[in-house]
């Protein structure tokens, strides 16, 4: 079997590809790769708190090793930091790896090329979005969204639980597993986990950023709501 390292960003669509990454019986999943940004002390993107990814990757029960970037990385810093944990592992004997994208060409290409000596598995590629949607929800699997974008979703669909009910509720244009980054879910539950992931809904917070095209007097405006990791006490 083929060593295989994962990359984990704790949300649903990775839960979805390494749920599929383990029932390959010619790769052995043995390894997750998460980006963190050091400056926040959460997970990238999504804004996960670092102690609830923890607690994700114990429940998961595989090593794990995290990309620790600053607080604005740049291309060529992420880069770098990526190729140099991604030859550690190399070292390590990992040949391939997996990922969660479904149908971003363009990101495809950008990690087939930054990870030159590795082959890349897809397991989610180019599936229809609906159906994976509803298959990751009959399959047991419970996330809530974490972080919207505030131009195609308003700020009641942050902090909601996906079911059947939210993807009934999306917009139109609005990809039913935010494909194109209309929301970010934490996963807390399902097959891949030996035990859910307690956690306290906290803060709803609107961040504004710069738009990729360096615009610095247009916006884009994100809401997030923050998790806390939720400690259960035996009585």
């Amino acid at each position: 079997m083929l060593k295989t390292f994962f990359n984990w960003s704790t949300g649903k669509d990775s839960a979805m590809a390494l749920y599929y990454l383990q029932k390959n019986n010619e790769l052995s999943v043995e390894h997750l790769l998460t980006t963190i940004n050091k400056h926040h002390n959460r997970v990238s993107m999504h804004g996960l708190r670092r102690e609830l990814f923890l607690k994700q990757v114990d429940s998961i029960g595989l090593p794990y090793s995290t990309v620790e970037l600053p607080e604005q990385p740049s291309m060529e810093v992420y880069n770098r930091l990526m190729d140099k944990e991604v030859s550690t592992l190399k070292t390590q004997g990992f040949t391939d790896c997996g990922f969660g994208d479904i149908f971003l060409e363009d990101l495809r290409i950008y990690r087939e090329k930054q990870l030159k000596g590795i082959k890349c598995h897809f397991p989610l590629w180019q599936r229809n979005t609906k159906d994976l949607y509803l298959e990751f929800v009959n399959l047991g699997f419970k996330a809530i969204v974490i972080c919207i974008n505030g131009e195609l979703l308003d700020s009641s669909f942050v902090g909601r639980v996906l079911d059947h009910k939210f993807l009934q509720d999306l917009p139109d244009n609005v990809d039913p597993c935010g494909e194109h980054g209309e929301f970010h879910t934490f996963c807390y539950d399902g097959p891949i986990f030996s035990y859910p992931i307690e956690f306290e809904i906290g803060d709803k917070v609107l961040r504004q950023y710069n738009r990729p095209n360096g615009d610095t007097k247009d916006k884009i405006s994100y809401w997030f709501i923050d998790l806390e990791h939720k400690t259960v006490h035996n009585k």
